[in-house]
């Protein structure tokens, strides 16, 4: 094949859209056409993208009527659930960055890293997962090839811009003693044990989310897998402390460098020198950092691992760029 693809963005002025549109600049994919949309309310917005001036246009059931054969999609889960399969009916493959066909058995949950092979069977849409599990799973899953993962408690600390813009502001503006308007009490110096909506059993849907998504991206169904997410006072990148058991018994320097060697996983380790992941760090990158690596002696096989990542990069629209890849790559070994 290796032809010029034609690629959509849509929700091209949202955060992550913009992500894309900065992440896309520096791939250079090989690529015809771009066409960005986004709502009504943001139609006729002018943005300059790949040194060029682009007017947004309004997404219509029409849009797909190009030949367009990528759309990015990250405008909320109820324009995804309209909109991709109307996109997908008319022969464009969909990367959805929303929750709204992560957990669908006919749609692959894709980290590159982790389950490329799954995007081959993909009938038109392909789920981008959650930011917080897309970097668990990234430093999850080069361990559970090697020493079989039987059971993970994740607890997070994620940053606001994982909230959108409304986040954002509410950490900014409550820097400066304004009322939260996003969050339902003030981020600024303070911890909301509180992501999303809570559910019936206690647990918030955001928990949910990294239970059943990190089972289905590593394949195992029954795996045993709990979550405490939390938001903080930081703009960007998010951190989570996990704790893992596994079946098989290790050796702490083996460990390591399967971590280290892994794709995606930058290993920053080193207690002496106060060397771990900070977000501080993990910001505008695209790798997902590794650290406080230590045996948690209070179980048979157990650690605990520090994993760090700009979520908006690597938990959002690098990693459905990177499924974009991917995809071109198979595109054209096919042909």
């Amino acid at each position: 094949m290796n032809k010029k693809l034609n690629i959509a963005v849509v929700g091209a002025t949202g955060m992550v859209g913009r992500t894309f549109l900065k992440v896309l600049e520096e791939k250079q994919l090989p690529v015809e056409n771009y066409y960005l949309f986004a709502s009504k309310r943001s139609a006729g917005t002018k943005l300059t993208f790949m040194g060029k001036e682009y007017t947004i246009e309004e997404l219509t059931e029409n849009s797909f009527d190009r030949g367009i054969d990528i759309a990015l999609f990250s405008a909320g889960g109820s324009t995804s659930e309209k909109f991709a399969p109307i996109a997908a009916s008319k022969g464009c493959i969909v990367i959805d960055n929303s929750s709204a066909w992560r957990m669908d058995e006919n749609v692959p949950l894709v980290v590159p890293e982790v389950n490329p092979e799954d995007i081959k069977w993909n009938k038109g849409i392909i789920a981008n997962p959650n930011c917080s599990t897309i970097q668990a799973v990234v430093a999850l899953k080069p361990l559970d090839d090697k020493y079989k993962i039987k059971r993970v408690v994740y607890s997070t600390y994620q940053a606001v811009s994982g909230a959108g813009m409304g986040g954002w502001n509410d950490l900014e503006n409550g820097l400066k003693g304004e009322a939260p308007k996003k969050f339902p009490y003030p981020i600024a110096g303070n911890c909301l044990p509180h992501i999303d909506v809570f559910l019936p059993d206690g647990y918030t849907k955001e928990e949910v989310k990294m239970i059943n998504e990190t089972r289905k991206i590593l394949g195992k169904p029954d795996l045993r897998v709990t979550a405490t997410t939390v938001r903080v006072p930081v703009f960007n990148s998010h951190s989570e402390s996990i704790n893992v058991e596994f079946e098989n018994s290790f050796d702490m320097k083996e460990l390591r460098e399967v971590l280290s060697t892994a794709p995606g996983v930058v290993v920053q380790d080193d207690i002496e020198n106060n060397v771990y992941p900070m977000a501080i760090n993990a910001t505008g990158t695209d790798e997902t950092y590794v650290g406080r690596i230590r045996r948690d002696d209070s179980v048979e096989n157990g650690i605990n691992i520090w994993v760090v990542a700009d979520n908006i990069r690597k938990g959002a629209a690098s990693n459905a760029i990177q499924i974009a890849e991917k995809l071109i790559e198979y595109m054209n070994n096919n042909d």
